[in-house]
């Protein structure tokens, strides 16, 4: 027998009967066309070798199989295909063990399903999270889980995408055995050794009972329909994944494979499919920031906060639940007092849900410290400031932090909208100054804009990403300029929204159809989310800079003029009635607009649904395409991955800029002169579009060649 079997990266050893297989294909083993091969080869010779009575089937280094090799989908299909894999080790006469450390997940799990027996370390991870890229397990996922753990916990795994651990993992019936080390090549051969002393024969999972029950399995999938359907509108993959599990119920075990197949290849097809790989690589991609490749992160063991707001507070908890101590400075103990209450209230609300124990609490709080005195933060690695939004408090407050800071500490603002370089050249150590804008509610939003301004040292931008790390947050680069990438973005298809509005489509028209792309909420509802006078106050900021020749429509400043600020006052665009915090159209605000039109002297026109999405995502796609070109992104995947992670835009849609390159540019570019008729200032097309579609190219384009 060969004991290297394609190119090394499947090696089998006959070890006492038992022919161990070891995959070595790092860093996570993806079912790659070389592993698939080396697997069916190995189990092919075991079936036929008269010295192997058992096959052990064990991952090299940290994971057993982190899943299919994501790069080769919608590619021509390289035999033998995983599918043909999982049935081969199904299919052998002699017992077949999956011995698992670490992940197992999606094309790895299935893997393990098709073997014959399983055991796993206690570090061992197991799932089917196909569904966060638009897929299904389409190996025999759908089809032997839910035989093996009922459907109603195989459905929980599939369409949540969720990992779990080894104890649930074996709770579930989705292991036999717990190993008592982490070593997994000897806890497999001594579990193996036991199946072989008691003649255990090849135990195949398509004739295991999970679904004897068909009552309560008919009623799991009923269940898992209805509320997917409400859950997941506008997604495809979830709905394919009750079918396939349905079909595991009502055909036979290869009747269903085949179904499982064609609901696979159909996802394959999905334009949803590509946007979500587009998006689980680039935001692996944007982790990769020129200062992380070259140099090393300062130590973080500590951190500050200057302001005790929600914003202040949210920030504190990300940290406390990274478990760094924290060190929260106010101007005075009511203050102080408020910014505890606040992180107490986001863990008292957490107890009341099940999701924290008063222990886990009270070990949290355990780790924070207030002070009324800068002096209090002499100690610290890293401050971030989080105070009102203007220049010259933030410079006050950078003051302080220079003068008591010790030498290397990283001075950060939390700043959405203001210049990073203004504040760090107001210090005497600019190179330690960096912008962090954390999304509220900070403990909850995943996105961190990394702002690095003109002086910083890499090692503090290193420094940065590296807390980001810490605090489970997905940083993106951005350069300096007002409002970064996502607010700058933001602001210009906030404007196009708000031209629509007074040119006679509704706001809640608007938010209906920016909902009905995908979005969780529309410009209006946001608007009245985050507060009426936020940006009141950044519109009077920018007055006195606002090109004269550009259209500004003074709706939301006649609505915030009423005192109307959204949720908080009851009222905004939408009515807020006894706190609630779903609004209904208001007749006086439609009122408001009338007047409004008719002061400009416009005569209102109708909208639809497309109309509105071709100049709302116009405008988003022409600004994001110019903070590339400007260098305030660094690629067009960056952008992406601001408004994934930040601004709710849809995942399976892949982000704006692979949106517009799934419309195709050229379209793009069209809808941008055909609208530039009517507003030749506002509508400037980017010269970046203009270029990509001059040379026939795109915007992965540029992804790849960064």
């Amino acid at each position: 027998m060969n004991p290297e079997l394609s190119e090394d990266i499947v090696t089998s050893e006959l070890r006492d009967r038992i022919l161990v297989v070891t995959l070595d294909h790092p860093p996570v083993n993806a079912l790659g066309i070389h592993v698939r091969r080396g697997l069916f080869a190995a189990i092919e010779a075991a079936h036929t070798d008269p010295a192997v009575e058992a096959v052990l089937i064990v991952g090299a280094g940290r994971n057993f199989i982190g899943g299919a090799d994501i790069r080769e989908f919608g590619l021509p299909l390289l035999p033998p295909s995983l599918p043909e894999v999982c049935n081969r080790i199904e299919a052998c006469r002699k017992p077949v063990v999956a011995a698992i450390r670490g992940a197992a997940l999606g094309g790895g799990l299935e893997i393990a399903l098709a073997a014959h027996y399983r055991i796993a370390t206690a570090t061992a991870r197991l799932g089917l999270p196909e569904v966060t890229l638009g897929l299904l397990p389409g190996a025999g996922g759908t089809q032997r889980a839910p035989r093996l753990i009922g459907a109603k916990a195989a459905l929980d795994l599939m369409l949540s995408g969720r990992h779990v651990d080894a104890e649930e993992a074996h709770a579930l019936g989705l292991i036999d055995l717990i190993g008592q080390t982490d070593d997994v090549l000897a806890e497999g051969l001594i579990y193996t050794r036991e199946l072989l002393a008691a003649h255990a024969p090849a135990r195949r999972t398509r004739d295991a009972a999970g679904l004897d029950d068909r009552a309560a399995s008919r009623a799991a999938i009923e269940a898992a329909r209805a509320e997917t359907s409400k859950k997941s509108r506008g997604l495809f993959s979830p709905l394919k994944i009750v079918d396939a599990v349905q079909a595991a119920l009502e055909q036979s075990f290869d009747d269903g494979l085949r179904h499982e197949r064609q609901l696979f290849l159909q996802c394959i097809d999905s334009p949803q499919r590509a946007g979500l790989i587009h998006a689980f690589f680039a935001e692996r991609e944007v982790l990769k920031a020129p200062e992380t490749r070259t140099a090393r992160p300062r130590r973080i063991a500590s951190v500050g906060v200057v302001g005790g707001g929600t914003m202040g507070a949210g920030i504190a908890v990300a940290a406390l639940d990274a478990g760094l101590p924290v060190t929260m400075v106010e101007r005075d103990e009511a203050s102080l007092a408020r910014g505890r209450a606040h992180i107490e209230k986001v863990y008292d609300g957490l107890i009341a849900k099940s999701r924290m124990t008063p222990e886990d609490k009270a070990a949290a709080m355990s780790r924070w410290t207030g002070s009324t005195s800068y002096d209090a933060l002499a100690a610290v690695d890293l401050v971030i400031e989080a105070v009102f939004e203007d220049m010259a408090v933030k410079q006050t407050v950078f003051a302080e932090l220079d003068r008591v800071c010790k030498p290397g500490a990283v001075l950060a603002t939390n700043t959405s909208y203001l210049d990073v370089d203004a504040i760090a050249t107001s210090v005497s150590r600019p190179a330690d100054v960096i912008g962090l804008h954390f999304f509220s509610p900070a403990n909850i939003m995943k996105l961190l804009e990394v702002v690095v301004p003109s002086q910083v040292s890499s090692d503090v931008v290193a420094t940065a990403f590296e807390l980001a790390k810490k605090l489970r947050k997905v940083p993106v680069r951005a350069g300096v300029c007002d409002g970064f990438i996502g607010n700058r973005v933001l602001a210009v298809y906030r404007a196009a929204a708000d031209y629509m509005m007074e040119d006679g489509a509704s706001p809640y028209q608007i938010d209906r159809a920016v909902r009905e792309f995908g979005f969780p909420m529309g410009p209006f509802q946001v608007a009245d989310l985050a507060g009426g006078d936020i940006g009141w106050a950044t519109r009077k900021r920018r007055a006195a800079t606002r090109d004269p020749n550009a259209r500004y429509v003074q709706i939301a400043d006649r609505i915030c003029e009423r005192g109307w600020f959204g949720q908080k006052t009851g009222r905004g665009y939408y009515l807020y009635t006894d706190g609630g915090r779903v609004g209904t159209p208001d007749p006086e605000v439609e009122a408001i607009i009338d007047a409004e039109r008719e002061r400009a002297g416009i005569t209102p026109c109708a909208f639809t649904d497309e109309d509105i999405m071709r100049r709302y995502m116009a405008a988003m796609i022409n600004e994001g395409a110019n903070v590339v070109h400007q260098g305030v992104a660094l690629r067009p995947l960056d952008v992406d991955v601001t408004f994934l992670s930040g601004y709710g835009f849809p995942r399976y849609r892949g982000g704006p800029m692979k949106y517009a390159d799934s419309v195709g540019l050229a379209t793009v570019l069209a809808d941008i002169r055909e609208f530039a008729q009517e507003d030749p200032l506002f509508w400037q097309p980017s010269p970046l579009i203009v270029d990509l579609v001059e040379r026939d190219a795109d915007f992965a384009s540029l992804n790849q060649s960064a």
